[in-house]
């Protein structure tokens, strides 16, 4: 029997990398003989962490829509004609039994060209309000992979199929404790641990605001772990400099499971894949989703969890005044700490990856 080839495409972010990178390992684990190949976007994060993890990459030329510049968009239709042709050509060297998609900017030319050519697509589609692409997509793929309730309001009924969110494999089995997490980080046990993360490139509101209100926030017995992103690393490392070990400053966290481990609390992004580590790691969290995602996506995946009283929600716009005040009232708030931990323990799903790749199997089998 041939064996099986699959590309995976996508990326841009950590947020759909990761996934992207679960998957592959979770398929090599169920099929040893599986093919892979990753297609992601020249001069985007995935071109560099996905060979880190052992894969083969390679790049399409494409870019999104710049909604802050339209004049950068000039060029766009030719990069998408290109990009598609590029695609069909990987397509055609490949020859893959099938074809995953889990969002950024190669997702879509990638799997357009495999569906034209009538072969099977699987959309691993992360968050609670569909993308445009995916409903374009969703009408003719094989089966949508889904992260939440509901999202037959976006495709068809009968190719949903719940699966959760694919999380990093270190960080879905991690027995790490919090003093394990502590002591990697040089943190004192005894202070209450606040883990900030702006996702993997930074969260400018979030950081301004934790900046401002940086001594407030110290004045109990409050230490602080701080994933800024590259932009705002070195004024943050200034500030932390007078806390003497308190304040830890990280532009990127590659050891998330260990700082997971140590926090009491955490703020975060409302991004796909940093809510599916949150519930299973089920630490008490304040979500400021990032509004300029496309949907405005992320305020709708906060949103599934605030109504199951799992989180609290502060809006971007909002964080600057309010965001400390709420951070120290959950501090101090033991009984809504233990009912957000219990919650998001019941939306955990630990097992994704496996999930995802055995639909992929049954698909590649049909």
């Amino acid at each position: 029997m041939a064996a099986m080839k699959v590309i995976i495409t996508g990326g841009g972010t950590g947020g759909h990398i990761f996934p992207a990178v679960a998957i592959g390992h979770a398929l090599q684990r169920l099929n040893p003989g599986v093919e892979l190949l990753f297609v992601g976007a020249k001069g985007k994060m995935e071109m560099e962490k996905v060979p880190q993890e052992g894969f083969e990459i390679v790049g399409l030329d494409i870019a999104g829509f710049n909604r802050s510049s339209l004049l950068k968009n000039i060029t766009l239709p030719f990069k998408i004609i290109k990009s598609y042709m590029q695609a069909r050509s990987v397509i055609k060297r490949f020859n893959p039994s099938v074809v995953v998609g889990v969002g950024g900017y190669a997702s879509f030319p990638v799997l357009y060209a495999a569906q034209a050519k009538g072969i099977p697509t699987l959309i691993q589609e992360q968050n609670s309000y569909a993308g445009k692409s995916n409903k374009i997509l969703g009408k003719r793929a094989k089966a949508i992979c889904v992260g939440y309730d509901g999202m037959d309001q976006f495709f068809p009924k009968d190719k949903v199929v719940y699966t959760g969110n694919p999380v990093r494999k270190k960080i879905a089995q991690s027995n790490l404790t919090r003093v394990e997490g502590q002591e990697w980080l040089g943190l004192d046990g005894n202070k209450k641990t606040i883990l900030v993360v702006g996702g993997s490139l930074g969260a400018k509101s979030i950081n301004e605001a934790v900046d401002a209100g940086l001594e407030e926030l110290l004045e109990g017995n409050v230490q602080l772990i701080w994933q800024t992103g590259k932009l705002y690393y070195e004024q943050a490392t200034a500030r932390a400099v007078r806390y003497s070990g308190r304040v830890k400053v990280f532009d990127f966290i590659k050891e998330m499971d260990f700082a997971y481990a140590a926090a009491d609390m955490v703020v975060s992004r409302a991004g796909a894949l940093a809510i599916a580590e949150l519930c299973i790691v089920a630490k008490p969290v304040i979500f400021v989703p990032y509004p300029f995602a496309a949907e405005d996506h992320q305020t709708s995946n906060a949103m599934a969890l605030v109504e199951h009283n799992a989180a609290m929600m502060v809006k971007n716009s909002d964080a600057k005044n309010e965001l400390i005040q709420k951070i120290k009232e959950l501090l101090n708030d033991d009984a809504t700490q233990e009912l957000m931990t219990e919650n998001l323990q019941e939306l955990a799903i630990k097992d994704a990856d496996s999930r995802i790749a055995e639909k992929l199997i049954e698909i590649a089998n049909n």
